[in-house]
Order: structure tokens, then C-alpha cells, then sequence
């Protein structure tokens, strides 16, 4: 892992898979399995990192729990993952068939009673400039403990671009860094790192 005392960054690590697998899982509040072990190096990694937020989700909870054992963690309800409405928690094979989507038409698209990926970005702005600016102020990286939606909105947030955003895979445990600056993003570090 390059140095994390390099400069304000925001680092979004996606939380360890939701059980039951195979579901899709927006607000849907699922847990990770109890038995879980981190990946090796992963938390001496992150342990030296202070700053750290995360979504209310309980997958995000229990991970950030894996991840710093004892540390209180303050949530942010604007890191929880995109709103699925009537798809949120199907197992992915009920899901409907959309068919093909351009990269705009699925970023704006939204599932009855949803939000769709151009609403998350909305909505995830604000906390990804409040989060800057607080990395910047000391200087140092802040963790955001979220989902794989918000780690592509980050970028959406960065690049401008929801629609390329959109193409990221996002792993669950992954790591994706951001460099910011006082007036906001600046350049993406690494997106999608895992431990092997």
C-alpha cells in the first residue's frame, strides 16, 4: 500500500459481501457473515488511518468494526448505497431484464419507487465535498466505509462523469483512493485495489 500520510485523500472501501449472497442490496439492510476474516494486511494497512467514516448500512457497520475492533465510527446517512426501490433485496436471477441501455439512459434509469445512479450522484456530492474538505484540513486521508454505488459516485464526483463512473468494477473489501485538494477532487490514486 503506498503511503497513506501522502497528502488529503478520500478512501472509499467497499464493505465485505452481504449474506445472503446473490441479492441485490441498496437499503436493504443485510449483515456480512460473522465468521469473516479480512483479508491479511488489510487492517495493519488501514489501522494507522484516524479519520474514518461510514454508511448506516449494517454491512458497512460490521466491516468498519472488522476493520478498527473498538473504535467508535461515525456514519453519514449520505454514504448509503443507491436506493434499488422495488428491486431492492431480489435475488439477482428475479431481477428484471432492462435490455440494452446506453451508459445515460442506465445512469438515469431508476427502478419503481428507486433512485437512479445520476440521483445517487446528487445526493452523495454534498458528503464527498464535506469529506474533502475535512481530509484537507488535517492533511490526511479519510476513510468513507460504503457501498460499491458510492464508491462509483466518487468518481462520478471526480471525473464529472457518471456515465464512465458507471464502468468501474467495484469489489467488495476494495479499496478506491482519491486525492483532493481545498477546492475539491483532484486526481484518482487507485480504484478497486484488493488484498490477495
Amino acid at each position: 500500500m503506498q503511503d497513506w500520510a501522502d497528502g488529503a485523500q478520500l478512501v472509499v472501501i467497499r464493505h465485505a459481501p452481504a449474506m445472503p449472497r446473490g441479492r441485490l442490496y441498496g437499503r436493504t439492510d443485510a449483515g456480512i457473515a460473522s465468521d469473516l476474516d479480512l483479508p491479511p494486511g488489510m487492517r495493519a494497512a488501514l489501522a494507522r488511518v484516524p479519520d474514518r467514516v461510514s454508511s448506516p448500512a449494517r454491512r458497512c457497520r460490521e466491516t468498519a468494526a472488522l476493520l478498527w475492533p473498538g473504535a467508535e465510527i461515525e456514519t453519514d446517512a449520505l454514504l448509503w448505497e443507491q436506493d434499488f426501490g422495488a428491486h431492492d433485496g431480489l435475488p439477482f436471477e428475479d431481477l428484471p431484464d432492462l435490455g440494452p441501455l446506453s451508459g445515460a439512459a442506465l445512469a438515469d434509469y431508476s427502478a419503481p419507487g428507486g433512485e437512479s445512479f445520476a440521483d445517487l450522484c446528487a445526493r452523495t456530492a454534498p458528503a464527498f465535498d464535506a469529506h474533502a474538505r475535512a481530509a484537507h484540513e488535517v492533511g490526511g486521508p479519510r476513510v468513507l466505509v460504503a457501498h460499491a454505488g458510492v464508491a462509483r459516485a466518487a468518481l462520478a464526483w471526480l471525473l464529472d462523469d457518471p456515465v464512465t463512473a458507471l464502468r468501474f468494477e467495484i469489489a467488495p473489501l476494495s479499496v478506491t483512493r482519491l486525492r483532493v485538494g481545498p477546492e475539491g477532487p483532484v486526481s484518482v490514486i487507485e480504484v478497486n485495489r484488493t488484498w490477495g
